[in-house]
């Protein structure tokens, strides 16, 4: 029998099917965590803490610092939905904007605990900026609306394929774990996301940024295990390049350090 994967859960989002909420992940980002970084996929559900839950009993913090002891990597998709920017301290500036108060209490907590337990955690798109938020960063609700900045969203009449290609460059900061795994400074990506990265987070750095500044990836250099993080979507056929594949490989690895670890402390093999 071959050596045991890691352990990774990936957050899920909650949507009304119907009159139901259900739990769920997009399929991709099951696959580039599966294939990728030859891991164990487990879903989390969004939770409920207060009163956000629509069927679901409310659970308290004890419940999910129990769940993240158990994981070996934490990796937090995109998402139709965005964050409440009461989290940042803002009041909402579009009300039609899609919400989902069950994921912000979960994902913006497990962050936390994943940090402080040394949980190696990837996070793209809505994920990027819930890390960002989670640190003490702050949102643009809508980057398409500033006027230094280029409207990052994708064509919704386009095709699939299309939305997810390649859409514009970014620039890998020198001597940054991007950089480092690519040996490069540029780098084209894919773009579907309204939000972006207003206020950086103190304990973040940056590890590239749009050429209209929008910063597009970040890391956390004092954690105890990788936490990376990536505006686009490294997920979409992420064998075909270079970059997704590096993204999905490292956190794999540190996910496997990380069992180890956590077998050892155990007293299991």
């Amino acid at each position: 029998m071959g050596e045991q994967r890691p352990l990774i859960g990936i957050q899920a989002d909650v949507f009304l099917n119907g009159q139901a909420p259900f739990h769920g992940v997009g399929e991709k980002y099951i696959n580039a965590v599966i294939h990728g970084s030859q891991a164990q996929a487990m879903l989390i559900p969004g939770l409920s803490f207060e009163q956000d839950g629509r069927e679901l009993q409310q659970v308290d913090d004890d419940y999910l610092r129990d769940l993240i002891s158990r994981l070996d990597g934490l990796f937090l998709p995109g998402s139709p939905s965005n964050l409440n920017p009461q989290h940042y301290h803002e009041s909402l500036l579009h009300p039609d904007s899609p919400a989902d108060p069950q994921r912000d209490a979960t994902s913006l907590r497990l962050i936390r605990l994943a940090i402080e337990q040394g949980v190696p955690l990837f996070a793209v798109c809505r994920g990027f900026q819930e890390l960002n938020v989670a640190l003490g960063g702050s949102l643009y609700q809508a980057v398409h609306e500033q006027p230094d900045l280029l409207d990052h969203r994708e064509d919704k009449h386009a095709s699939r394929a299309e939305q997810y290609a390649p859409a514009h460059e970014v620039t890998l900061v020198a001597n940054g774990l991007l950089a480092s795994w690519l040996s490069c400074t540029r780098w084209k990506v894919n773009s579907l996301h309204g939000q972006g990265v207003k206020q950086l987070a103190p304990v973040l750095r940056v590890e590239a940024r749009a050429d209209d500044g929008l910063i597009e990836a970040v890391s956390l250099p004092s954690a105890a295990a990788l936490v990376v993080a990536v505006q686009w979507h490294p997920e979409w056929q992420f064998a075909d390049d270079a970059l997704s594949s590096a993204l999905f490989h490292a956190f794999g690895e540190a996910a496997r350090l990380r069992r180890a670890q956590r077998l050892a402390t155990s007293g299991h093999s």
